[in-house]
């Protein structure tokens, strides 16, 4: 099943009264179960592509589609209500609030959806313990790990069962180490059906990916590949 699909996904920003083509004319599509890293030098286009297929951005012209959806048309408070249902997010800087406990922090989708406080702490209890933090739920983010964080936002992209999981360096923060079991969990995900997109500067970590995608001055350089084609 196709969840994600691009055509001719152009993007243009204005800088300083001058026009930047961040991306180019982009088509590529998604299936159920994928795990794509996207890959490019600095200005490749390669976070503006996951913008957009974030619903944080709209695209200058082209189209996006999620879940058989047409999406690329819709105005702010639209894109937001399909962030809020469709998406999950993981970040390099974790973006988790500070005020807030690891289970409130994994609530959140949830309660911008109306879910009832009963199911929102079942269901963020259960996330947590599958992550790893059972025994952390009334923490806050100040009195974690860097590692422990990021397993709070994963459990957060998770919580309301999203189409596709966008991870924006994941392991950016993490010493090694600590990275690889970030990956290894995001790999679980992804073999138990979760469709993932990553951005990756890092070969080692795009290696974990299924599939390799990789971004050249706003222009797709190739559909896919194999990261063990490209190892070999």
């Amino acid at each position: 099943m196709k969840i994600a699909e691009v055509v001719d996904l152009k993007k243009s920003y204005i800088l300083g009264g001058n026009t930047v083509e961040a991306l180019k004319g982009i088509t590529i599509s998604f299936e159920e179960g994928d795990f794509a890293a996207i890959m490019g030098p600095s200005g490749s286009g390669k976070s503006t592509l996951l913008n957009l297929i974030g619903c944080l951005d709209k695209p200058t012209s082209g189209k996006y589609y999620l879940g058989g959806e047409d999406v690329s048309q819709l105005n702010d408070d639209e894109l937001s209500e399909i962030r809020s249902r469709k998406l999950g997010f993981i970040f390099q800087s974790y973006n988790l609030i500070p005020q807030l406990s690891v289970m409130e922090n994994i609530e959140v989708p949830l309660v911008y959806q109306g879910v009832n406080p009963a199911e929102c702490k079942e269901r963020s209890v259960r996330l947590a313990e599958e992550v790893g933090l059972a025994g952390r739920l009334k923490h806050r983010p100040m009195e974690l790990s860097g590692g422990e964080q990021q397993r709070v936002a994963i459990a957060r992209a998770i919580v309301n069962d999203p189409l596709i999981i966008l991870a924006d360096e994941p392991t950016g923060n993490l010493d090694s180490a600590t990275g690889a079991e970030i990956l290894s969990l995001v790999s679980r995900l992804n073999e138990e059906g979760k469709t993932i997109l990553m951005v990756t500067h890092d070969e080692k970590v795009a290696a974990k990916a299924r599939s390799i995608i990789r971004l050249r001055d706003g222009w797709l350089v190739n559909g896919s590949e194999s990261p063990s084609a490209q190892a070999g």
